[in-house]
């Protein structure tokens, strides 16, 4: 037996006119070109001087010094890289940096964290007026604090030295991630906590199993945004660095100046290219949670 078949169904024809009316594309307002416009503009003004450096970079020492140096170049050459590693001690002064941009980075989440769960979450009497005191830091300039600094790591002989860098990068930082972290902090539930507190977690617990995994996107914006002034801090380094052996590269970059102020730019542009590379690699990987970041109330405060 075989089943039935099924009919076949003719299109009925639609009249046109009860077809509803297309809707035309309008046309960009003035407002919208200005942005798209502006936006260009602003990367054309951020990409230009990196497409520069690195094109810069790959070009003849002779061809920069005789030829137009905003042309493109005549011939591509990666000597420069390995003269980079030859004139500086590059992979030194890369070593020092790390150390000292994820020293000052520990100490900035973890002091402005908990300085922010205090503030914002736990609460206490003047609370408010005590964040407002660590805010006013924000518009206190780093020179104000050299001579200072200087006098008391040579009292109890702390120049020269990893913390000597590290102590004030993380206490010039820590006003601004204290206001990003409370900032976010106030957004989450209070019925988090109480929920938190009533199942008998103590501060201590209710930091590190709920505040803490909530604040990883915030987390990541305060070290991308303060990594990157402490990778090319300079005048902590130069201030409070005697030797050789840490020099960060800030520092070492001035080892590619030769006698009598001679310069040796294309081998100083390539070891700029390797410098930020490591910088623009966390950047693009880190990306989208440092957006989410900030949209999930670092920049709602």
């Amino acid at each position: 037996m075989t089943a039935p078949a099924a009919p076949i169904t003719r299109p009925v024809a639609v009249p046109s006119d009860s077809l509803p009316p297309l809707r035309r594309r309008k046309p960009p307002s003035l407002h919208s070109t200005l942005s798209r416009v502006l936006i260009a503009l602003i990367v054309i003004v951020q990409v230009y001087p990196l497409a520069w450096l690195f094109i810069t970079s790959l070009r003849t020492e002779h061809d920069f010094a005789t030829g137009d140096p905003f042309a493109l170049p005549k011939s591509l050459t990666w000597e420069n890289y390995a003269r980079a590693f030859e004139t500086g001690n590059l992979w030194l002064n890369i070593l020092n940096s790390f150390i000292v941009t994820m020293g000052a980075n520990v100490l900035i989440v973890l002091l402005g964290m908990m300085a922010a769960y205090a503030l914002q979450v736990l609460g206490f009497r003047f609370s408010k007026f005590v964040r407002s005191l660590f805010l006013v830091g924000i518009i206190v300039p780093v020179q104000i604090a050299l001579v200072p600094l200087f006098i008391d790591y040579s009292t109890i002989n702390l120049l020269d030295t990893y913390p000597s860098m590290i102590i004030p990068l993380a206490g010039f930082a820590l006003p601004m991630s204290i206001y990003l972290f409370s900032s976010f902090f106030e957004y989450i539930p209070r019925e988090t906590y109480e929920a938190a507190s009533l199942d008998g977690a103590g501060p201590y617990r209710i930091f590190g199993l709920i505040t803490l995994p909530l604040s990883v996107n915030t987390v990541v914006t305060v070290v991308l945004v303060n990594s990157i002034f402490i990778w090319n801090d300079f005048i902590f380094a130069n201030t409070f660095v005697l030797s050789e052996e840490l020099k960060t590269i800030p520092l070492g970059l001035q080892n590619y100046i030769g006698a009598m102020g001679k310069t040796d730019w294309t081998a100083t542009f390539a070891a700029v290219c390797i410098t930020i590379t490591p910088l623009l690699l966390v950047f693009l990987v880190l990306n989208k949670a440092m957006i989410q970041g900030l949209e999930s109330g670092g920049s709602k405060g």
